[in-house]
Parts: structure tokens; C-alpha cells; sequence
């Protein structure tokens, strides 16, 4: 049987267009994941939506679709992605907008679900011992990691774009593995080895060399051209990791061994919505250049419940920057951070930072806090830029911001407690 060929597109938000677009036109892939969500990603998404009901998707969703599409539709690739964020139905809009504008007739999927902002108010968080209700109107969100079910559903009512919110990151790649080989969800073994793949390529460039290299310690070639992962595999779920010819970095033992262990607290317990998969026993063997055969991973039940990423507001960020240059430039650096620390003791101030950056002729002075309102933010960069005439000598270049903070925070909720849908052309079809 041939291989089935999925790769990696994105790897976060602001990664590169140009290597998905690469994989695209000849990477001859049966699926291409744009895997482009973190916890401030989504928190940040919130934000965007709160000021546009129309906003809330990743804005680079349109650019990417532009790139990989004429690939994609001339290999009939598949497209999987979290480019949802927090408004999955306005990214779903621009894509089939798009699709309508280079006359392409593709299917599009919506899957929701996550949004579990109205079924928390009784749980935990975690960080804080709180429940949620008790943040009351400072709750912005609340997103559930759901797992493969939606996607498998949207694949098998033959979307060729499936578009995502809150999605498991592994998932996004062991969903179409699913849906392709015919998977059952209790065959814990071979969604184990599934989630393996998944994790290994969630990351784009980080497995073929971009995170790994220290130059003169672990060299990497060409990355200023570094190519994305795709995977080649079998319905027993084992696979290759590999990249395009004539591209930059490098596949190896070692890239898979440290992308292995990214964000792995505990290989043998990789807690993920399908199962708790077990890495302790994977193995990475080298049969060729820039190819890693992988295998030995398996999987048991899953736990019956799924992490929940909580956005809230958290107070305000206000900041400002000034430089001082030249003969004694630390030294007047320093007493401008002294002076700041003897004016701003609003007690409407909850934490601050002062930080000295540069070198000893040339340095800049960043201050920070973190202030119960706008307007005592406000004050942070204003206090900065008084530094210009008010002392010491000769600063420059003052830049002052202030921004709303979103924090996150963590809890769990059982998964018999979420409803996932996938909507295609207007058909709802609701997922166990």
C-alpha cells in the first residue's frame, strides 16, 4: 500500500508561507496541516473578535490559503487546520470567499465545540484555586482541547478544508490517519503510534533543525531555506519523517529525539482527548538522508477528561523605553530607573520591572508594569518620557505602549460534557 503522505504547514501563527507553499506544489501530500493555536494565540484571538464579530480567525489564514491552494487542488490535498482560533465560522466564510473568488468549487468544514465558556463556572482553575465563576465578567473565554472526532466526521462527508477552533495539536495530524486507514478509536495502540506523528510534525521547522541548531555545537545547514516535515505512513501507524529535497536543515535522530521530548513532562503519559499515549519505548533509526523511520509508541485509554485553556483579564500592561548612549551611560541609565521607582508608587501599580539592556556606552531602559486600570498604565510610559528634560542627561528615543493583559489559566472538564459538530455545506452532523 502506498504511504500516506501528510505534512506540516505551520508550526505556530507567524510561522513562514513559504515552506507550506513549497510542500504544497510538490510535496504530492494527501494532507497539509496548518497547526497555528497556543494558549496566547487563542487568548489573543478573543481579544480580536471582542472588538470585530467579524475578526477572531488567524490573519494569516487568507495569505496561507492563497499560497497552498493551486498545490493543494492540482494533488488533491487535504487542508486540516486550528486557523479558527476563536471565530472558526468567519474563517470558514473567508475561506469559501476565497475558494469563490479562484472559482474552486472545494467543501468546507467548520468543527466546533471547544467553546466551553458557559459549562466552567463551577470548576477550578488551576493556578489559581478560583472557580471560574468567580472571575465574572473578567472571563473572556474558555477552550476545550478536543480531539479527533469533529475532523474524522467533517473528512468523512468529504471536506476537502476543514477549519478548527481549539483542536488538540497531535490531533489535527492522527484525525485524517484515522479517517484514511479506518482506525477504531479503541485501537489505543495505533492512535498512540498516530499521536506520535502528530507531535513529532505539530512543530514545522523545529524537527527538521530550525530549534535545534547552536551553531558550532549542533550545526545546521541552509536555514536561512529550512524546510517543513511531512510524514510517509502506514496503516500500522508507523512512519517515516522526512522533508522536500533541496531545502534547508536536516532530519535526524537527534532533531526527532529533542522534538520528542518538546513539552513531554512525562513520555510514558502523554495525556492527549483519544488516548494517553505512551513514547517510552519509540525508537528513531536513520534509513536514509534527512529520513527517520519511527516506531514502538502505543497508547491506552484516554482519561474522560480535557484540558480547558481560560483566558481572563488580568489588569494592564504599561510600558516605555528610553536609551541613554556614550560615557557613563549604565550609571545614568540606572538613576533613570531609580527615579521612575521613586515616582510611580500609585498603589493601583501591582507589580513593575525596570531592566537595564545593552552594554556599558549603550543602554536602554526598559520599565514595565502590570496596573489595575488603563489610565495608571497610561502614567508608566508618561513618567518615561518626562526622562527627556527632567533628568538625567541626555536620553532618547522614548517609546511608550499600553495594552489590556489577557492571562490563562487551566482546568478540566469531563468530555462526555462537550458537543462537537461538524458542519459542512450547511449540514450539521453532531459527533458522540
Amino acid at each position: 500500500m502506498t504511504p500516506f503522505r501528510i505534512g506540516c504547514g505551520a508550526g505556530f501563527q507567524g510561522d513562514r508561507i513559504e515552506p507550506a507553499a513549497d510542500l504544497a506544489n510538490r510535496g504530492e501530500l494527501d494532507v497539509l496541516v496548518f497547526e497555528c493555536l497556543a494558549e496566547r494565540t487563542i487568548a489573543l484571538a478573543q481579544q480580536a473578535r471582542m472588538k470585530d464579530p467579524e475578526a477572531g480567525y488567524d490573519p494569516l489564514l487568507e495569505r496561507r490559503l492563497r499560497a497552498t491552494l493551486p498545490g493543494c487542488v492540482r494533488h488533491g490535498t487535504r487542508i486540516i487546520t486550528n486557523m479558527g482560533a476563536a471565530n472558526p465560522w468567519a474563517g470558514a466564510a473567508k475561506a469559501r470567499a476565497i475558494l469563490a473568488e479562484l472559482g474552486l468549487s472545494l467543501k468546507v468544514a467548520v468543527v466546533t465545540g471547544d467553546d466551553v465558556s458557559g459549562s466552567i463556572a463551577g470548576y477550578s482553575l488551576d493556578e489559581t484555586g478560583e472557580t471560574a465563576q468567580a472571575l465574572g465578567p473578567r472571563l473572556v473565554s474558555a477552550n476545550a482541547y478536543i480531539g479527533v472526532s469533529g475532523i474524522v466526521e467533517a473528512l468523512a462527508q468529504g471536506a476537502d478544508i476543514v477549519i478548527c477552533g481549539r483542536v488538540s495539536d497531535p490531533a489535527l495530524f492522527l484525525a485524517p490517519l484515522v479517517h484514511h486507514f479506518g482506525w477504531a478509536l479503541n485501537d489505543y495502540e495505533k492512535l498512540g503510534r498516530g499521536t506520535l506523528i502528530g507531535h513529532l510534525l505539530e512543530c514545522s521547522a523545529q524537527i527538521t533543525g530550525g530549534y535545534f541548531a547552536d551553531p558550532g555545537v549542533k550545526d545546521v545547514p541552509n536555514l536561512a531555506h529550512i524546510g517543513f516535515p511531512l510524514a510517509e505512513v502506514t496503516a500500522d501507524g508507523n512512519a517515516i519523517i522526512t522533508k522536500l529535497d533541496n531545502t534547508g536543515g536536516m532530519i535526524t535522530p537527534a532533531t526527532c529525539t529533542e522534538q520528542l521530548l518538546y513539552e513531554i513532562h512525562d513520555p510514558a503519559r502523554y495525556i492527549q482527548p483519544d488516548v494517553v499515549a505512551d513514547f517510552s519505548g519509540v525508537t528513531f533509526t536513520s534509513v536514509g538522508p534527512d529520513r527517520v523511520a519511527i516506531g514502538g509508541a502505543t497508547g491506552h485509554p484516554p482519561t474522560g477528561q480535557l484540558k480547558v485553556s481560560v483566558a481572563y483579564r488580568d489588569g494592564w500592561l504599561g510600558e516605555g523605553q528610553i536609551s541613554y548612549a556614550g560615557v557613563n551611560a549604565r550609571q545614568r541609565a540606572g538613576l533613570a530607573r531609580s527615579i521612575l521607582d521613586q515616582r510611580l508608587t500609585d498603589p493601583k501599580i501591582d507589580e513593575r520591572l525596570g531592566q537595564l539592556i545593552g552594554s556599558d556606552d549603550d543602554m536602554r531602559l526598559r520599565y514595565a508594569a502590570r496596573c489595575a486600570d488603563a489610565a495608571t498604565a497610561q502614567m508608566i510610559g508618561e513618567e518615561v518620557e518626562s526622562l527627556y528634560l527632567c533628568g538625567p542627561a541626555a536620553g532618547g528615543g522614548v517609546t511608550k505602549s499600553v495594552r489590556e493583559i489577557f492571562a490563562i489559566a487551566s482546568t478540566l472538564i469531563p468530555s462526555d460534557e462537550v458537543s462537537i459538530s461538524a458542519e459542512i455545506l450547511g449540514e450539521t452532523h453532531e459527533v458522540a
